[in-house]
């Protein structure tokens, strides 16, 4: 047991230059580096991509502790003297994936309750968030090699129950987050559109519809084509339903009725959501098993071993993405980061400075902030100040002096729940697949049916936003 400590770690070759690797490159003070030389990257930018990448590299050692291949490689490096054992059975597979994944999630939960009405940069507490990446990594590093001592009954029961609710509300979350975007992004066009009469606007809303729904025709013929021959019922029924679905939320979206009550509701919604569900869909008949000889992905030529480590690091940078992108969209969840704290009521009210600055950078901070609250200049400005006067490097790139751009504590609270589908997906891969020594992410049939009522679930979120305000017209202000 006392070889486990340096599981984490050992899993893969070349001990130190990992460690030190991982130190470095997961800080956000490198990630800021990166992105200055590229153009321009805040600091808020630079964190939420370091906090990807650690997630990143945590599914990746979850999914290489599903087979045998890290303990193997570990006796091979102590030349087969150290046998290694977790309560006196395997150290990888289901219990080990969901211990990895339970140290990530405790990290994300312990920062999200030490982050609670955190409201700007200029809080303590913020620097816990955008710093100290060394001792957090640490941190991270310390909670893998506790959890493997917890007993395996725990995980059984976490793995079970709690992880697979935890991966259904990431999902319910993405989906949410999804429509939202599509509302987003339409009303976005259409307000440059109307304010500024901008043919490239236009253009670019028009396009970008047409490119979508040709995309979602396009890869329903290629599923018809190659995934849904003779013989292959459950993907001529999830197919058939999804493109079916497809043309009536469309013809929804763009009903009279619905126009009445929501005017900016159309067709630029209605095919962002159809071409996502319908990759769903093709995502869940290309990754199902081979057992009934409908997927030719799975009898593909080629390095199998190969095509698994692609896919599954393909798999980990979509999640990290997704989970990144969801964790900062709080709009959609009543976040309300990105707001400039308001001045006291009796400050608004007679306008005088009731203690004396202490130098001429907080007289303008003062001025600035009463021209922000009387509507003046824009809320902005502040930004904008605090990086004209600033001092050092770091300072010139905190945009977060003002207001925090998203909502520290929600965006553990998703990263846990990334945890949990990470766990989730990973261990209901598990199958009887002895071919390569990495196993294959996703190629069961839950995974498939688990995208397929995804896309129907994201179906009857997007058809609700639009039947909302004709049903509750008191609840909108359209």
């Amino acid at each position: 047991m006392g070889a486990l400590l340096s599981l984490p770690l050992l899993a893969i070759p070349s001990v130190s230059t990992l460690a030190t690797f991982a130190a470095s490159c997961c800080g956000a003070a490198t990630c800021s580096a990166v992105c200055t030389a590229c153009g321009k990257c805040q600091s808020s930018m630079a964190t939420r991509i370091a906090y990807a990448l650690m997630l990143l590299v945590n599914s990746i050692l979850s999914w290489i502790m599903l087979s045998p291949w890290a303990i193997n490689k570990l006796k091979h490096l102590t030349l087969d003297y150290v046998n290694i054992s977790c309560d006196g059975g395997e150290c990888y597979g289901f219990v080990a994936v969901h211990r990895i994944n339970f140290a990530m999630g405790a990290f994300h939960a312990i920062l999200a309750i030490i982050l609670l009405g955190v409201r700007s940069s200029k809080d303590g507490r913020a620097s816990i968030q955008n710093g100290f990446w060394g001792p957090k990594i640490i941190a991270w590093l310390g909670l893998i090699v506790l959890a493997f001592f917890i007993p395996e009954r725990f995980f059984i029961v976490w793995g079970n129950y709690f992880a697979l609710t935890g991966a259904i509300l990431f999902l319910l979350l993405g989906l949410i987050l999804l429509v939202d975007l599509a509302h987003t992004w339409a009303e976005y066009c259409l307000e440059k559109i109307e304010f500024q009469d901008s043919r490239a606007w236009r253009g670019l809303l028009i396009g970008s519809t047409l490119g979508m729904y040709l995309g979602a025709f396009a890869m329903t013929i290629v599923m018809y084509i190659f995934f849904a021959h003779s013989g292959c019922s459950m993907n001529q029924a999830a197919i058939s339903v999804n493109l079916i679905v497809l043309l009536i939320v469309s013809f929804i979206s763009v009903h009279p009725t619905v126009q009445e009550y929501n005017p900016q509701a159309g067709l630029a919604q209605s095919a962002m959501v159809a071409v996502y569900c319908t990759y769903l869909t093709m995502s869940a008949v290309s990754m199902e098993p081979d057992d009934k000889h409908c997927n030719p992905l799975a009898r593909a030529q080629g390095t199998r071993t190969a095509s698994i480590v692609i896919g599954a690091i393909v798999t980990m940078l979509t999640i990290a993405y997704t989970t990144t992108r969801a964790a900062t969209q709080g709009v959609a969840l009543g976040s309300k980061a990105g707001a400039y704290a308001q001045l006291d009521n009796e400050e608004v009210e007679h306008g005088l400075v009731t203690q004396q600055p202490g130098s001429h950078r907080e007289m303008r901070a003062e001025a600035l902030r009463a021209a922000v609250e009387s509507g003046s200049l824009p809320a902005s400005a502040l930004d904008d100040s605090d990086d004209d006067d600033s001092e050092d490097g770091h300072a010139a790139r905190d945009d977060e002096r003002g207001s925090t751009q998203y909502n520290y504590s929600l965006f553990h609270f998703i990263f846990l729940l990334a945890t949990a589908w990470v766990a989730t997906l990973l261990t209901m891969s598990l199958g009887d697949d002895k071919t390569s020594d990495f196993t294959p992410v996703g190629r069961t049939y839950w995974v498939s049916w688990v995208k397929i009522v995804s896309a129907w679930v994201c179906y009857v979120i997007y058809t609700w936003s639009l039947l909302a305000p004709v049903i509750l017209p008191s609840r909108f202000g359209y």
